[in-house]
């Protein structure tokens, strides 16, 4: 078989699993004892007529086909199919004397057998194997007198040993084959990492082009439109002209934040790749807290306006977080979420009560591992917040009554 084939073959009987290989090498082993049977059969016939056929003719032929069925069996009863092929070599010139049929009463078994001897036992018992089956096959060519001490020779090599031989030689192919697919497989896997690598240090060196030339001009965008804007005349400036440089500082505020994200991604930073939801989004996060059982309201304050892509995806993530926080750590009670959009900045307040059962930390955190869970949680949100130069803060209120954590953001000029 081509390595290809053998290949695809390999393939399909993996897809299929265990219990369809299994059941495959049986049917072929059943398969293999059918096709030796009935040679076996066809060789005793063709020797006389059938009406001639004595009794013990009739012995030998029942246990060539106990023998030539036992080849059917797992390979695990390889050693002791052997020695019955064997017996029943040595055992048939015994009974049948001087027969035509004596001395190849089981040949096409012994044959299979001396094939699976070779190919599925190891250590001693394969050699064990092999000895038993050229003494049964030597024996019975000696016993029948048919044949010189050079051609009983021959007939041992080729009915016992040559069959073992190529069984043990295609153990060794399927082996060899075997290897060379796991060195294959070794070497796509490290030809892959090695590509992977590549991959990402040419990611890493186009953010870092980009960080060192583009947020350079991006940034310098921003600080002359705003120098310009500041420079005019109060009295004097053109409305829209002021309204054009308004617009150039935001746009290139913008620009830097999604640029940010952008090189987070060049870093292989692709946690947040798959969705981005954003603000507009809310109600469908509240939505599943409130199926979960914690009572949620959302209220906005001041004017809502446009905001960069970016800090919209991360004051999403903030507000999850906040949550998340409320319902591991919270009294059930309920939390309330404000969006305080102002001149400069955006603020989002999550207010809830706290269990006062569990044993409080320093400022009234939760203690133990509730409370790492606490800290994890406002270390997500101040690593979010720290990219777009936020504030977080965080405690109970001076009532002492609900936990407050407050996440501020500015916007304009401030930011």
């Amino acid at each position: 078989m081509h390595p290809r084939n053998h290949l695809k073959l390999r393939h399909r009987l993996t897809i299929g699993g265990a219990g369809d290989l299994s059941s495959a090498l049986a049917r072929q082993g059943l398969l293999v004892a059918v096709v030796c049977l009935l040679a076996d059969v066809a060789a005793l016939l063709s020797s006389g007529p059938l009406a001639q056929l004595r009794a013990q003719d009739w012995a030998v032929l029942g246990a060539v086909a106990v023998v030539d069925a036992a080849l059917a069996l797992p390979a695990r009863y390889s050693g002791w199919v052997a020695l019955a092929h064997a017996v029943v070599r040595f055992a048939a010139v015994g009974l049948l004397g001087g027969s035509s049929f004596a001395g190849q009463a089981n040949g096409a078994g012994t044959l299979i057998a001396g094939y699976r001897a070779g190919a599925w036992l190891r250590g001693g018992s394969a050699f064990v194997a092999l000895a038993v089956l050229a003494l049964g096959v030597g024996g019975a060519h000696l016993l029948s007198g048919a044949h010189s001490g050079e051609i009983l020779l021959v007939e041992v090599v080729k009915e016992a040993v040559l069959p073992w031989l190529v069984g043990r030689y295609t153990t060794a192919r399927r082996a060899y084959i075997a290897e060379l697919e796991q060195r294959a497989e070794t070497q796509r896997r490290d030809a892959q990492a090695a590509v992977d690598h590549a991959v990402a240090e040419e990611r890493g060196a186009i953010a870092r082009d980009l960080h060192d030339v583009i947020s350079h001009h991006v940034s310098a965008i921003g600080v002359h439109a705003g120098a310009a804007r500041l420079g005019l005349n109060a009295a004097t400036r053109p409305e829209g002209l002021a309204k054009s440089l308004t617009a150039v500082e935001t746009s290139s505020r913008a620009a830097m934040l999604d640029l940010r994200r952008l090189l987070d991604l060049l870093h292989g930073d692709r946690a947040d790749i798959s969705r981005q939801p954003g603000l507009d989004n809310i109600e469908e996060l509240l939505d599943g807290v409130r199926r979960a059982g914690l009572p949620t309201r959302v209220s906005t304050h001041g004017a809502p306006r446009p905001l960069p892509e970016s800090l919209d995806v991360a004051l999403y993530r903030i507000i999850q977080e906040m949550l998340t926080n409320a319902m591991r750590h919270g009294d059930g009670a309920g939390v309330e979420i404000e969006l305080h959009y102002l001149p400069a900045s955006i603020s989002v307040i999550a207010r809830n009560g706290f269990r006062t059962s569990v044993p409080a930390g320093p400022a009234g955190e939760p203690a133990n591992d509730d409370r790492n869970e606490s800290a994890r949680g406002l270390a997500g949100i101040r690593k979010r917040a720290a990219l777009f130069n936020g504030t977080i803060a965080h405690g109970p209120e001076p009532a002492g009554r609900r936990w407050e954590t407050i996440a501020t953001f500015p916007l304009g000029e401030d930011q």
